[in-house]
């Protein structure tokens, strides 16, 4: 009989080998769901601003995991006892934390689904690799919903420093080249601990902390939120949402099956029975590029100038604001159009609009990062920083954006 060797290692350009802890691990990496991810991308439209993001969620998962078996080690090391169920319990947890992710990543929240959460539709897809692996991811699912009595353990698959975050800051920096986003993890993990059942981190790492704070504000104005990849990104879910309009007034577009089925229904979270989720497993970034690469010859003003403008990569111009947008200059470049192309007010609509992105560092209302002090007093990183930026970081920073066509 042959044999497959599970225990394998993966070459990682950021943190070197990771190896594959056990085969329970390896027969979750094997699976088609979580193979899936290798053709979701990690930062969605960013490629057209950045030309090497082009790495996936497949890439950071792998890197999570990584990460997590070092802050079991971390822990252990300080007498935090942590059973080998329980760590089963963190890896799965936290390797499968994205698994729901549909294609482009955030995209398809606004426009294929709708409001459903990747989060929401990860649990879905964990329930159902469940029951297929016997029961075995029980308690990741457990500590993925933060329904585990050991509460920092869900602080270490979400929270304000867990390891989706620690992994995706230095490897989105690394891929983009954006070089302010590079964080020390490795630093940062042999800084945690645990007090009362909390996560926390050791006074000699509030450097560390500052540093990834700082390093997420930044990430966020320089890459996830860049001005051309949002203007790329709203491009997308208005195609999808166009798309959807043209197929429900009977216009037959070419796209795959698995696609096509999500243009022709309106599904919500009471929608995904087993049927549902194995449809949007089938769903990936392949899916809407072809389809997009199809729907530019279309007939459809609307749907065709928007596909031409994402696969030739002349988007719309964008204008990033302090303030509300003035109606009277949206109306102006509005009716312009119109004139222009001899189009309805609602077709202009998917080329003028308006919106507003928030980015906010550190939300304390959410969670606290707590450093604990050599007196053993637990204090709240902004109160413990002597860098008066954190309190400025934990305040959320909203501008607003008006999209156009160039003229």
């Amino acid at each position: 009989m042959k044999t497959t060797n599970k225990l394998k290692i993966f070459n990682d350009p950021i943190y070197g080998f990771i190896t594959i802890p056990n085969t329970q691990i390896y027969d979750l990496i094997e699976h088609k769901n979580f193979q899936r991810l290798r053709r979701i991308s990690q930062m969605g439209m960013s490629y057209l601003v950045y030309p090497g993001a082009h790495h996936t969620r497949f890439h950071h998962a792998l890197g999570c995991m990584h990460l997590m078996k070092k802050a079991v080690e971390t822990l252990r090391f300080k007498q935090v006892a942590i059973s080998e169920e329980e760590e089963m319990g963190l890896l799965m947890a936290i390797l499968l934390h994205d698994v729901g992710h549909g294609p482009f990543s955030h995209a398809m929240e606004h426009s294929i689904v709708n409001g459903v959460s990747h989060e929401r539709i990860s649990l879905l897809f964990m329930e159902a690799l469940n029951e297929e692996f016997d029961g075995a991811l029980s308690l990741a699912i457990q500590i993925f919903k933060g329904q585990y009595s050991r509460k920092f353990m869900n602080q270490l698959v979400s929270g304000q420093l867990d390891l989706d975050r620690t992994d995706y800051l230095k490897r989105d920096s690394f891929y983009t080249g954006v070089a302010e986003g590079n964080i020390n993890s490795e630093r940062i993990i042999s800084m945690f601990n645990v007090v009362d059942d909390e996560l926390v981190i050791e006074e000699k790492g509030i450097y560390s902390v500052e540093k990834f704070l700082v390093a997420r504000r930044l990430m966020y104005w320089q890459a996830y939120l860049h001005k051309t990849s949002l203007a790329a990104e709203q491009i997308l879910i208005r195609i999808l949402k166009r798309a959807k309009e043209l197929v429900n007034n009977g216009v037959k577009l070419e796209a795959s099956s698995a696609l096509s089925f999500f243009l022709n229904n309106e599904v919500s979270f009471n929608d995904f029975n087993t049927d549902v989720l194995q449809t949007f497993a089938r769903l990936d970034d392949y899916d809407i590029i072809s389809a997009m690469k199809e729907w530019q010859f279309c007939d459809d003003f609307v749907l065709s100038n928007l596909c031409k403008m994402i696969l030739d990569r002349d988007l719309l111009k964008i204008k990033l604001k302090k303030k509300p947008i003035s109606e009277k200059k949206f109306l102006r470049l509005k009716n312009a159009y119109i004139a222009e192309k001899g189009i309805t007010e609602k077709e202009a609509a998917y080329f003028v609009f308006t919106g507003a992105i928030e980015n906010q560092a550190y939300n304390v209302e959410k969670q606290n990062i707590n450093i604990l002090s050599k007196s053993g007093k637990i204090i709240d990183v902004a109160k413990a920083s002597d860098q008066l930026n954190l309190k400025a970081l934990s305040k959320p920073v909203t501008k607003y954006y008006l999209c156009y066509p160039k003229s």
